[in-house]
């Protein structure tokens, strides 16, 4: 993997908060930049696994602090570093990064709201799917919405 540089690391993760009320709903969260709605999105930092960077971000962004069960997905994406930094960050050479793609289940359907967002939803899988800009934000919810039907979380 690429160097971290100024102590960003060369990947993005993504995570799906998820809980199961009556069927199962998704958390999404409406970007204050552009006011499009995505699960939680952010950069690893030097020296972080995927995971702890998933683990990060969903308490920075969500107010999931705990001990959540994250489970890793097999849905991964390329994003454009200039998409995700607005620059070429680790030189020119680098054009996209990878982004990992986690679910994690909670049993409240309070979220905290950090500055990057102006509100959460809670969702079915067919107007998350409807809502969300990105491709990778469709393929991870189609994939952990068939691992929670289906009973095959663990890989």
């Amino acid at each position: 993997m690429t160097e971290a540089v100024d102590g960003r690391a060369a990947f993005q993760v993504l995570v799906l908060p998820y809980r199961q009320a009556r069927d199962v709903q998704y958390a999404l969260f409406r970007r204050s930049d552009d006011a499009h709605w995505q699960g939680v999105a952010g950069g690893g930092e030097a020296g972080e696994s995927p995971l702890q960077a998933a683990r990060r971000e969903a308490a920075e962004e969500a107010g999931l602090v705990g001990d959540f069960e994250f489970v890793e997905l097999d849905a991964r994406a390329t994003i454009p570093v200039v998409h995700v930094t607005g620059e070429f960050t680790w030189g020119p050479d680098v054009l996209v990064i990878p982004e990992f793609t986690f679910g994690v289940g909670v049993d409240t359907p309070e979220m905290a709201l950090s500055g990057e967002h102006t509100q959460y939803g809670w969702f079915d899988l067919d107007a998350a799917v409807k809502a969300v800009r990105w491709d990778s934000n469709r393929s991870a919810l189609w994939e952990l919405d068939h691992r929670l039907r289906h009973g095959c979380l663990s890989k």
